[in-house]
């Protein structure tokens, strides 16, 4: 599976210390290093089954200064991931990609339901 994080992130540092804690193992990637592609986000939002605001880091500076919150109700899909895939801080992390199921955030309830069945 692919982990996606933004290192010096608490919740990040958090979740892969459950992850190796629970000797999962995966390949992990630097979000703002390499920010996911607008296709990359597309697949992982129809995989997810959420709805795509989950996608952004709605906490984040960046989407604060952009005026997301009230932009994003009259953007298309495409054009959110195109906006997501200019800047890795937009997304929300972690972001864990498996499969069959995509992870945002890091709730351990949903994450232990999902990675150790």
């Amino acid at each position: 599976m692919l982990f996606l994080q933004y290192p010096p992130c608490s919740t990040c540092k958090k979740a892969k210390k459950w992850l190796d804690e629970q000797g999962l193992s995966y390949e992990t990637r630097h979000m703002k290093e390499e920010n996911p592609t607008a296709e990359e986000l597309k697949v992982w939002h129809e995989k997810s089954g959420l709805p795509l605001k989950r996608f952004f880091n709605t906490s984040g500076m960046i989407y604060r200064e952009l005026g997301l919150k009230d932009k994003l109700p009259t953007m298309s899909e495409e054009e959110q991931y195109e906006l997501l895939a200019t800047d890795g801080m937009l997304v929300k992390r972690p972001l864990v990609v498996g499969d069959d199921f995509v992870l945002t955030g890091f709730k351990v309830q949903q994450w232990e339901e999902t990675l150790m069945k």
